[in-house]
């Protein structure tokens, strides 16, 4: 004859249901933090205008996201990578393709990369600055992020070339793939974003052919032993 589960089981349930709809919503959020963030900025928009966008409960976002800059910063993190499994854009399959094909193969899927990136992160990056001067946490956030730019910058052109790429490469390539560069180009000058992309490529083409022609005149130069 069938019983009440104990309260000890009933508690320990898992509930699909429940995990798909906690999904949803916290996408929901999201969603809806990262189009305030970017139409009112930093100080306009707040974590009640988010939850009402959203459709849900202030609360929930709390529990979620912990606080205002918790979820400006996951949505950032969200525009960079594409979703919210929390998997490390250098993890990604996507990430580890850029070692397959030929070099210009190469070069294109990564500047796919980088433009994608800078396309969902930058009107973001205007309401991370704008609360790094008030919120410690954004501070942090935000000057991480141009470290960890770069050494995402590195690990690619290291999978492109298939060895260490030389540290002038690798500064020249993360200043050229720059927020601050996208944004004049695409906004000051109104270019395109794919126009973007195709001078990134182009660009990126000459500065390796420069650092490698550099690096054979000077391997070419030393004195043999």
């Amino acid at each position: 004859m069938p019983t009440k589960s104990s309260p000890q089981r009933q508690s320990g349930y898992h509930s699909p249901l429940r995990v798909r709809q906690a999904a949803e919503t916290r996408q929901a959020v999201l969603a809806a933090a990262a189009c305030l963030f970017t139409e009112r900025g930093w100080a306009g928009t707040t974590l009640a205008a988010v939850a009402t966008e959203a459709g849900t409960a202030v609360e929930t976002v709390y529990s979620a996201f912990g606080s205002k800059s918790g979820l400006l910063i996951a949505a950032i993190d969200v525009a960079i990578v594409g979703d919210d499994d929390g998997v490390p854009l250098v993890d990604r399959p996507e990430f580890a393709s850029l070692s397959v094909g030929q070099r210009s193969e190469r070069l294109v899927a990564a500047a796919q990369i980088i433009t994608r990136a800078l396309v969902h992160a930058v009107p973001l990056m205007g309401a991370l600055q704008e609360a790094s001067a008030s919120d410690e946490a954004s501070k942090v956030r935000l000057d991480a992020y141009e470290a960890d730019r770069r050494l995402v910058i590195f690990g690619g052109l290291e999978l492109i070339l298939g060895k260490q790429p030389p540290e002038l490469l690798v500064d020249s390539i993360w200043a050229l793939a720059s927020p601050e560069v996208f944004t004049k180009l695409t906004e000051a000058r109104g270019w395109p974003v794919d126009r973007y992309e195709r001078w990134l490529v182009e660009t990126a083409t000459a500065l390796l052919w420069s650092s490698e022609v550099d690096g054979a005149s000077t391997s070419s130069s030393r004195p043999r032993r």
